[in-house]
This record gives C-alpha cells, structure tokens and sequence, in this order.
C-alpha cells in the first residue's frame, strides 16, 4: 500500500503527451464525415493545431479548421457541425471564429470555423506547416508545452497565456520563413 498523497489532478487537467499516429488518423475520420456534411459550404477543412505536426507533443485534442467564404449566418454551417455531433459555442469572445466542441463524453475536438483568406486562417495554417517543416522548432515547443502543463495543469487560461511569447517567436520565424520560400497554404486535407 502506498503512503503517498493523492493526486489533486482530475481528467479534465492540462495533459501534454507524446505524439500519437492515431491523432492523424482521427483526424481523416472526422474531416471526412465534415466534408460529406458541409459540402461546398467548406472551403476548407484542415487538421491544425499540435496534433497536426508529426512528433510534436500535444495535449490529446484534435483541432479542426473549417474556412468558409463568410462567418455570418452561422446558421449556413450550424446545422451541419451540430447535426455531426459538435456543440456551438456562442459564447466564444474570439470574433475571428465560430467555435464548436463535442458533446459532453465525446472525444476531445475542438472545431474552429474561419472566413477563408482572413488573417486568423493563415496564421493557423502558417504556424501548422512551419512546425512541421522545422522539428528542432517542434521539439522546443512541444517541452515548453510540456513544462508548463505541468505547472499549470489546472489553469488552462495562464497556460495559454504562458504559451504565447514561444508562439509568437515561433510565428515570427515562420513569417521569415514564409517571406523567404514564398510560402502559400497547401492544398486542403479535405
């Protein structure tokens, strides 16, 4: 029997793990099922986030960013996403989105619908390919995440809040990159 403390860390605490195949993997399977039922109303459906950069340590929640010609109305895409499982999120103060999650019990997604072209998009889709173009860039991200997930691994607001001088350092040099090699975004995943 062990005389050691409990932990105080719940399920719903920050977890950074290693990279997972199957994230890609789930990724296909949701985008699939995303393009089926938005049709040509999606521009775009592209796996963003860590979980879309091969060996990067990532918390295990797939990111999906949807593009579409304009955010208003919601309700051109609404139906879809809900009608897929995903929960609107009104509440969201981020203006540059429209923003889904999954129904309580579901797997961890979270569903990030942007006007095509619009500076919050590229970011994404810049910050995405550059990681994965750049593992040392990857491999120092994804420990800064690690570090400090577990020193904030209840307070997801200042975690993002710790995360961001190393994004937008990564961003600037992905910008670099970007103005260098003449980079465009790739075609869609879906």
């Amino acid at each position: 029997m062990s005389n050691s403390l409990p932990s105080k860390r719940t399920a719903e605490d920050l977890t950074v793990l290693e990279y997972d195949p199957e994230w890609s993997m789930r990724f296909a399977e949701l985008g699939g099922g995303l393009r089926s039922a938005l049709g040509e109303v999606a521009l775009r459906i592209d796996h963003i986030g860590s979980t879309a950069v091969p060996g990067l340590a990532a918390k295990p929640i797939i990111d999906v960013q949807i593009s579409v010609a304009s955010l208003e109305p919601v309700d051109r895409f609404r139906a879809s996403l809900e009608g897929c499982g995903f929960v609107w999120r009104p509440d969201n103060t981020e203006r540059t989105k429209r923003y889904f999650r999954e129904r309580p019990g579901d797997r961890r997604t979270h569903v990030h619908v942007r006007r095509a072209g619009s500076f919050s998009e590229q970011f994404a889709l810049l910050f995405r390919d550059y990681l994965r173009g750049h593992p040392d860039a990857a491999a120092e991200y994804g420990a800064r995440k690690g570090e400090l997930a577990d020193l904030l691994a209840t307070d997801r607001h200042t975690y993002t809040d710790a995360k961001a001088p190393i994004v937008w350092r990564i961003i600037q040099q992905a910008d670099e990159w970007a103005q260098r090699t003449g980079w465009q975004p790739p075609r869609s995943d879906m």
